[in-house]
């Protein structure tokens, strides 16, 4: 859906006010990202200068490269994070054959606190770009093992390289048992909808896009699980516009495709969000048909 920046269409115009359906992001408290990582955040029109990575006919897919093993029952489904990644970016998502770890390079150590093995990002992520496919525009490595980036560090959920176009995504500490803790009824779909999160946070940041710091927001930066449990699985209207300028995609479709996945796995918060939002950005009560 092409448009002029200055003059869009009127339901790009809806898409991109807030309408009051995104709160404001609080002030951090003591131990919130932002009162450790202080970020400036970034406005629309700073995007559009920093000149970011954008899909093209050349590399216009995305590619899932698992890590290690996936547990049936014990991990995320491949194939449901796959459809997640192809309704919230509107391209093509591939996955691609398991690696095993003894062929990946990487440091890795036993975290001091949880007694776990953590792999060291920057080593897989420059062990992705070196297998980027040709027609990638980024690749997202994922993996049930823990992850740190550096010695100062006590872990991370994910890093991704904002020009190099790959990333590595956890998701081992989205089970209660990672912490010795039981896992309740729900557990599976709270550890669906981290992953999720995770994944589509990740990647959102390959295009070019910084940490939210205006809105709640699915990039805001996260400093533990709590805070991380807090974010939206949807983008605010700046960082939504962002994305639908680099990927050009029709914004009432890519919601209608990102509603029918929250309802299929019972994110029912992320459901009514969705079709109030849709109804707004179409006029017409559309989005609470369903």
């Amino acid at each position: 859906m092409a448009c002029s920046d200055a003059n869009p269409p009127e339901v790009l115009r809806r898409a991109f006010e807030p309408s009051g359906d995104f709160e404001p992001l609080p002030e951090p408290v003591f131990g919130d990202w932002l009162s450790i990582r202080p970020e400036p955040g970034q406005t629309f029109e700073q995007f559009v200068r920093s000149k970011p990575n954008r899909p093209d006919n050349r590399r216009d897919t995305l590619y899932l490269q698992p890590l290690g093993e996936f547990p049936p029952g014990d991990s995320p489904s491949l194939i449901r994070l796959k459809e997640l990644a192809e309704a919230f970016f509107a391209m093509d998502v591939r996955v691609r054959p398991t690696l095993d770890l003894s062929e990946v390079p990487v440091a890795a150590r036993q975290n001091p606190g949880t007694g776990q093995r953590q792999l060291r990002t920057g080593d897989v992520i420059g062990f992705l770009q070196k297998r980027l496919p040709k027609d990638a525009f980024a690749m997202l490595g994922v993996t049930m093992e823990d992850l740190y980036p550096g010695p100062e560090w006590n872990f991370v959920f994910g890093q991704a390289s904002l020009r190099g176009r790959v990333g590595i995504y956890s998701f081992a500490r989205y089970d209660p048992q990672f912490y010795g803790e039981p896992r309740t009824g729900d557990w599976r779909k709270l550890m669906m909808k981290r992953s999720c999160k995770v994944l589509a946070h990740e990647t959102v940041h390959m295009f070019g896009i910084p940490h939210c710091t205006a809105f709640r927001c699915l990039i805001n930066g996260s400093n533990s699980l709590e805070e991380a449990d807090s974010r939206p699985l949807h983008l605010c209207p700046v960082d939504l516009r962002k994305l639908h300028r680099s990927i050009g995609f029709d914004v009432v479709e890519r919601y209608r495709r990102l509603l029918e996945f929250s309802e299929s796995e019972g994110f029912d918060d992320e459901a009514r969000w969705l079709r109030r939002r849709i109804d707004h950005i179409t006029g017409t009560g559309q989005g609470l048909l369903r």
